[in-house]
């Protein structure tokens, strides 16, 4: 936790309100986002019990398991959330755009001119909680291998023909939710706490009221009381007003409401098997209409635990809307409408899904890629927000000031003189800015460099000499050098992100690092198709 953000907790414990950590918002929200609310069952992890989820605040749409031990309850669950969900998915992959590029021939070296599909857009999944991205993680990995009931050999528990493709979507997804700044599968919590601090610890911001409940705390309450509120107020039956959908159920709940539901739906299925085993047409048709009762009765119960949290994520869709879009925020997009476009891509190529164990070489490039992408988000969240940039400035990492002279200076040792400018400037900040170490500062669509040159903490200045971005003539273009009076901000890190070097093959991967001679691993899909177009 940053210096920032402490101060930022603190000050929400003495206003009692949740306090700004930005002054942008650094996701991409859509137009259209998808919210899933699911729900599992006590004593299995990833067990399905229900989901909310859906495109319209007003009308969403429940999917339960009515008995979430049965297997083939759950794979027809799973089923039916394909049908919902799928289509959602593969809408986005119809409408693209042609984005000019190159690439090298692999016999002459040489570059040549193609083209590509992007898609012009990208499906996002929101979830109320971090737990919910696990959840379908979890989901993902036990469904993409099953065999279908179309198979040759279908194997025991067959499930129907889309619900690997769903694995496979789904497993993407949360892979790509682990990429910082990727916004395809977003938990709520999280892009709350990316913007706002509380008062309560990161555990308890899990708790999705609790965390709006800082936001919105009710009149005469402070934000720690009306959290509080949140979590534990129950009603007369001792049923908690906000669940958590966490996505794990209340316990209380479980005992008193869900388990005595599930148990009437297991006697009425009970019954009508018994019926028919004796062949009793009047009692199988009323313990039909028992199951059917039986079934309505889970899906009010479980509606009304899922319903506030879903009134929860849009809440927090609104709050998130006040904030204005980062100005990086459409090229990060951008990468993932790159990484839906290459899922999408291998899915109509009919490769393999993506395997239980990422090999060596996956394993190391998914690596270094996110601490890439980690890397890129922190630069650029510090160049979109000022209070992005106060965290560097604090750390000594940045600093800020007016400049007070700007000295012509030209460096004679080559054939040319070249442009070397001394720029100093009055700062407050107290950086780590020893003599001949690099600065940078955004000027224009480019960055440029300098060099600091001297450094007077008494008087609060630092001489820097500006190094590049003054244009290829003997003297610097016009507007290139700050003006004396002007407020600059230069970072003691670089503002472009350096690629990493590259990994070799899986076949030319040494035996100790899972390469030959064992078994040939299958095609590695680039991590980024984004990182490697030019």
């Amino acid at each position: 936790m940053s210096l920032l953000t402490t101060l930022a907790r603190l000050e929400a414990v003495r206003s009692g309100r949740a306090e700004p950590l930005a002054t942008v918002r650094h996701r991409h929200l859509s137009d259209r986002p998808m919210v899933v609310v699911p729900l599992t069952a006590a004593g299995e992890a990833g067990a399905p019990l229900a989901v909310l989820l859906g495109t319209d605040r007003d009308a969403p749409r429940l999917h339960l398991v009515p008995q979430p031990l049965n297997r083939t309850l759950r794979f027809d669950y799973l089923a039916e959330l394909a049908a919902d969900l799928l289509p959602y998915l593969e809408f986005f992959g119809a409408d693209v755009e042609q984005i000019e590029g190159s690439e090298k021939d692999p016999e002459t070296g040489e570059k040549t001119q193609v083209f590509r599909e992007l898609c012009a857009d990208a499906p996002q999944l929101i979830v109320p909680n971090s737990a919910g991205v696990h959840h379908l993680a979890l989901i993902g990995r036990s469904t993409r291998f099953r065999r279908t009931v179309e198979d040759d050999e279908p194997g025991p528990y067959p499930a129907p023909v889309r619900v690997p493709l769903l694995g496979r979507w789904l497993t993407h997804l949360t892979d790509r939710a682990q990429v910082p700044g990727s916004s395809l599968l977003l938990p709520m919590t999280g892009l709350l706490a990316r913007h706002w601090a509380t008062g309560q610890s990161h555990l308890e911001d899990q708790h999705l009221a609790a965390r709006l409940a800082w936001h919105f705390p009710p009149d005469g309450l402070a934000g720690a009381e009306a959290a509080e509120r949140a979590e534990s107020t129950r009603d007369e039956r001792g049923q908690l007003l906000h669940p958590p959908a966490g996505p794990a159920t209340d316990p209380r709940f479980d005992e008193v409401v869900l388990g005595p539901a599930i148990a009437r739906y297991d006697a009425a299925t009970s019954a009508l098997a018994h019926s028919t085993e004796q062949r009793d047409d009047s009692g199988a048709a009323r313990a039909r209409e028992a199951v059917r009762e039986a079934i309505e009765q889970l899906r009010g119960v479980l509606t009304a635990v899922l319903l506030p949290t879903w009134h929860d994520v849009w809440r927090g869709i609104d709050l998130l809307r006040t904030l204005p879009p980062a100005g990086h925020l459409e090229e990060r997009w951008t990468g993932d409408r790159w990484s839906y476009t290459g899922h999408r891509d291998r899915l109509a190529a009919g490769e393999p899904p993506q395997p239980r164990q990422d090999d060596a070489v996956t394993a190391a490039r998914k690596l270094a890629q996110r601490e890439r992408e980690q890397a890129r988000l922190d630069v650029q969240e510090a160049l979109d927000d000022p209070l992005a940039m106060a965290e560097h400035r604090l750390a000594g990492e940045a600093f800020a000031g007016v400049v007070t002279e700007v000295v012509p200076d030209y460096d004679t040792t080559g054939r040319s003189p070249k442009p070397r400018p001394l720029v100093t400037l009055r700062t407050d900040d107290r950086p780590h800015a020893d003599l001949g170490r690099e600065a940078h500062r955004v000027h224009g669509p480019s960055t440029q460099k300098a060099e600091i040159v001297a450094v007077d903490p008494a008087e609060g200045s630092i001489t820097l000499r500006i190094l590049s971005g003054m244009g290829r003539k003997k003297e610097p273009e016009p507007g290139s050098l700050p003006e004396p009076g002007e407020l600059v901000t230069f970072t003691l890190f670089e503002l472009t992100v350096r690629q990493s070097a590259p990994l070799p093959e899986p076949d030319d991967t040494p035996w100790t690092h899972g390469g030959p001679p064992g078994a040939a691993p299958g095609p590695v899909p680039s991590t980024s198709a984004f990182d490697e177009w030019e």
